[in-house]
């Protein structure tokens, strides 16, 4: 993601806000956002949100497109095997959290109060799990053991170049029965909210199957060959 795509969303998430939360024109909100014109704004919200600005504030829904970013120095650990991510614990709740909002972009129509309720339950069944670094969880994934899906996966912003999602996905294999299918939800191909996910995932070996609607947003599943070798990605 670029700074320029990072403004954006940032600027598109606090206009969402505002449909919801605020009686100001949507005129006044697509100025405001650095649009010229109401159309601009309503054409570039629509692409990222699937829905006009006058449609999101009639449903008063409100979910970020984009959480603030705060990075910090370079990562401590540099190679990462899978035995360095463990089942999460109820005390990596809070920390799981941190790194759900630093990953939002990649699961739109996150309902955190929801989720956070959840992490418990996934946590107390061991379908979840945790890579941490300096103290930080860089990496979390939570999973279905008898399907192989993975409901949730995100990797911190300044380690996605580690192949740290092809661990995870190593991880998740040595832990279910051998052969089972991985399989996912991504964004569909083309979508202009997609940071980088869906190409990520086709380059570990994912192909496309149906696609589908989650929370009324459109996806497509993806699904991994149990006997397909994950490919490691460039450090």
């Amino acid at each position: 993601m670029t700074i320029h795509d990072y403004v954006q969303r940032r600027q598109l998430t606090e206009a969402a806000r505002l449909l919801v939360d605020s009686d100001q024109p949507i005129l006044a909100i697509a100025l405001a956002s650095g649009y010229e014109s109401q159309q601009a704004f309503t054409d570039i919200f629509k692409a990222m949100y699937k829905t006009t600005p006058a449609q999101f504030r009639e449903a008063k829904t409100y979910y970020p497109l984009q959480l603030e970013i705060h990075l910090k120095g370079e990562p401590a650990g540099m190679h990462f095997t899978k035995k360095d991510i463990r089942f999460a614990r109820l005390s990596d709740a809070d920390d799981w959290m941190e790194l759900v909002r630093l990953t939002i972009d990649g699961y739109p129509c996150l309902d955190e109060v929801e989720y956070a309720h959840n992490l418990r339950r996934y946590i107390a069944e061991k379908r979840a799990l945790i890579l941490r670094d300096e103290g930080m969880a860089v990496g979390v994934m939570g999973f279905s053991a008898d399907s192989g899906r993975i409901d949730f996966l995100a990797i911190h912003p300044q380690y996605r170049n580690l192949g740290m999602t092809g661990l995870f996905l190593d991880k998740l294999a040595s832990e279910l029965p051998e052969g089972t299918e991985l399989s996912l939800t991504t964004y569909r191909a083309g979508d202009k909210a997609d940071t980088g996910y869906r190409e990520e995932f086709c380059r570990l070996g994912f192909a496309e199957k149906e696609l589908l609607l989650e929370y009324g947003y459109p996806v497509q599943r993806l699904v991994l060959s149990g006997e397909h070798t994950i490919q490691p990605q460039g450090r």
